[in-house]
């Protein structure tokens, strides 16, 4: 049975599902959050020791100002109400991008709920906020003095983690977006038709079932 000690998400479609259900993009990025709630919390009943969650990327900064402007301010709302709740859960959050280039009232609150969860050890939580791939992938490059695989891989924002063995992407598309490119070399890909607000913890189970019975070879017979 496979060792399962990673899962990363492609939180895709919530935008859709709010205009779906005639309520607007904004009310599906609300719902997209509350999701993330419960797949962290079905995460921890399963024992999943990490998960990644691909909240915005480099690339998003194209959508209309009305709605990165809303992105935002969800996730400073949502750390700011629900920190003390993380804390006491054992969540440890980890930021993945480039948090330097947003607002400072968005870094304060990032930086305050990694610090604030640094030595909890129940889940980890990364979420890739103003991330893309290709500029992780260069910026190590550019660190690495002494080249190779192994240098190499001290400087992406996965060091000293395991690569995912699951990649799920929701919202019926079958791309990686720019979306741990490095990391997901061996990576087993689960592309779904759901809305991101739709998928739930049976969808999970599911999938982690399915994993566990696959023969993975990484090349070899």
């Amino acid at each position: 049975m496979n060792k399962l000690s990673h899962v990363a998400f492609i939180m895709d479609g919530n935008g859709r599902w709010g205009i779906k259900n005639n309520k607007g993009r904004n009310y599906g990025h609300v719902k997209g959050v509350e999701n993330v709630k419960k797949i962290i919390t079905s995460s921890i009943k399963l024992k999943i020791p990490i998960v990644t969650f691909f909240v915005f990327s480099s690339e998003n900064w194209k959508r209309p100002k009305k709605e990165v402007f809303f992105l935002f301010k969800l996730i400073e709302k949502y750390f700011s109400k629900e920190i003390n709740k993380i804390i006491s859960e054992g969540i440890k959050i980890n930021i993945f991008g480039e948090i330097n280039k947003l607002s400072s009232v968005t870094k304060k609150i990032l930086n305050k709920s990694v610090s604030l969860t640094k030595k909890n050890k129940k889940i980890i939580v990364n979420l890739a906020i103003n991330y893309g791939s290709k500029s992780e992938i260069l910026k190590a490059f550019k660190k690495t003095k002494k080249l190779n695989i192994k240098n190499f891989q001290k400087e992406l924002y996965t060091k000293n983690m395991p690569d995912p063995e699951i990649l799920i992407r929701t919202g019926g598309h079958k791309r990686l977006s720019n979306f741990m490119l490095w990391q997901l070399a061996y990576t087993e890909l689960y592309f779904l038709n759901k809305l991101w607000p739709d998928f739930n913890p049976r969808d999970l189970k599911k999938i982690i079932v399915n994993y566990k019975q696959k023969i993975r070879n990484f090349g070899a017979i």
